[in-house]
């Protein structure tokens, strides 16, 4: 989709990008040459408020364009507006652009959330308003909740792209959003008083978002890459974890998949559908590290509805009343019984650990095409690019051969230090798997800032992801 101008519709409070045909530049974004979606220099929030002043959710974490989505919000103020905010390449550095505003809605104060006795918070919200997704580019959006008191509050949501063919797809990782997401005061890791015990053991996404003003963890884990994959020349698609899920077919014809940040909980679907367009020849590509580490199964909602508003993760396989009956799905960690299946043998890698500081990544192999223009030279370390939390080579998997272009010692959290990677390895398909196995990856695209890592070390991995990104496109033999 290409946004060829403006079209402002006063009646409805609309605004909108004009053109949604082919040709042009393939995000969406405006390139030189062609007119260029105005980006909103105040898009940043300026004040959260308290929760209960605004906050919201939508029926669906992903959408085609063109199709309405049920925004649900509970406020304090009287009234409400929403601005929809798409993030990309926009003129002027600026990250993100509005393309589409509500008028003013009636505000109310909704019920409190109910909790069920696997710990599940749902909100059980009525819809406030319908938002239209006509002439939107795909692309990852938030959505600007606006009370008439001054707080603001996101709610995240996809356009999803109409094909995929020859693209490099981003997956937006909504199912590690929401594992960690504590809004109602539970997630998948532990309850109101803090303990494993009291954790959930399904989480549900009729809820808002606790972190980041309500944007989950895409600040911090995936717009980085986002906003340097949309100033690149490489034609993008965009999807969600739950697409991987409902759609075996959501990668036929690819040219590549991208797992952002920290893509930790997958389901046995979603694992099937990469893992057979990788056996097809699409690339791959995991931005971050820990990945394909968690077992989830989805459900239902109570009283049906779609099929992927729970995501199940019981941590104890034994707890899982599927235990001993259907061990497939039992939901756990993917390396562990009762149905082990490592996740080395899609990523390359396995998980190693969590670190409480950065570690150099000691470059290895400089001439690999990765490193391409870089300037690296072997033994170079690029200071804290590993962490917090990093993958390592899998001698007691099934993983394939990879070839290693970096490497580190990791002093864990908890434990003895272990070594990290960073890998590259070909498939019998010819697809090439990358896998950063650090965290820190997508932070370091940052041109303005990521914590313990150097601005010359934010160049290289720049650099080498310029180089990821060109080759994702085409197959590297």
């Amino acid at each position: 989709m290409v946004a060829r101008g403006w079209v402002r519709v006063f009646g409805a409070g609309l605004l909108l990008l004009a053109g949604c045909g082919g040709g042009g530049h393939p995000n969406g974004a405006g390139p030189t040459g062609a007119p260029a979606i105005p980006g909103d220099p105040n898009w940043a929030i300026t004040r959260s408020g308290a929760p209960e002043e605004i906050q919201g959710y939508t029926d669906r974490v992903g959408v085609r364009p063109g199709t309405p989505v049920k925004l649900m919000v509970s406020t304090t103020a009287a009234t409400f507006r929403v601005r929809a905010y798409r993030f990309g390449a926009y003129p002027h550095g600026t990250p993100a652009a509005v393309v589409w505003e509500s008028p003013a809605v009636a505000g109310e104060r909704q019920p409190a959330p109910t909790t069920d006795a696997r710990g599940t918070v749902e909100a059980h919200w009525q819809p406030s308003l319908t938002v239209p997704t006509d002439g939107w580019p795909p692309g990852a959006y938030l959505l600007r909740l606006e009370a008439a008191s001054g707080a603001m509050r996101w709610v995240p949501l996809t356009v999803e792209s109409p094909s995929v063919a020859g693209r490099v797809v981003l997956v937006q990782a909504v199912t590690s959003y929401q594992a960690y997401n504590t809004w109602g005061g539970k997630n998948l890791y532990f309850g109101e008083d803090g303990s494993f015990a009291s954790r959930a053991r399904a989480v549900g996404f009729d809820r808002p978002y606790q972190d980041e003003d309500g944007a989950g963890d895409f600040f911090q884990l995936e717009e980085p890459l986002v906003l340097f994959a949309e100033r690149s020349a490489v034609p993008l698609a965009y999807l969600t974890s739950v697409d991987l899920d409902q759609d075996p077919h959501s990668l036929d014809h690819a040219a590549a998949v991208v797992s952002e940040g920290h893509d930790e909980y997958w389901s046995p679907a979603m694992r099937a559908t990469v893992t057979g367009a990788r056996d097809r020849g699409t690339n791959v590509a995991f931005l971050g590290a820990n990945a394909v580490y968690r077992k989830i199964r989805f459900e239902p909602g109570p009283g049906g509805g779609p099929p992927d508003r729970i995501e199940v993760n019981y941590k104890v396989p034994q707890e899982d009343p599927l235990f001993g009956k259907d061990n497939a799905k039992v939901t756990g960690d993917w390396p562990s019984p009762p149905d082990a299946a490592p996740e080395s043998s899609l990523t390359g890698q396995a998980y190693s650990c969590d670190a409480h500081t950065n570690t150099p990544l000691v470059v290895d192999d400089s001439a690999n095409w990765l490193w391409t223009g870089t300037g690296v030279r072997d033994g170079q370390p690029l200071a804290g690019l590993v962490g917090p939390e990093s993958d390592r080579l899998d001698t007691a998997g099934d993983a394939p051969p990879v070839t290693v272009i970096g490497h580190a010692n990791v002093p864990c959290a908890s434990g003895p230090a272990r070594t990290a990677n960073a890998t590259v390895y070909t498939a019998a398909s010819g697809a090439t798997v990358f896998d950063s196995g650090t965290e820190n990856w997508v932070c370091a695209l940052r041109a303005d800032d990521c914590p313990g890592v150097p601005t010359e070390v934010r160049r290289i991995v720049r650099a080498a992801t310029g180089n990821l990104l060109k080759a994702l496109e085409h197959q590297v033999k």
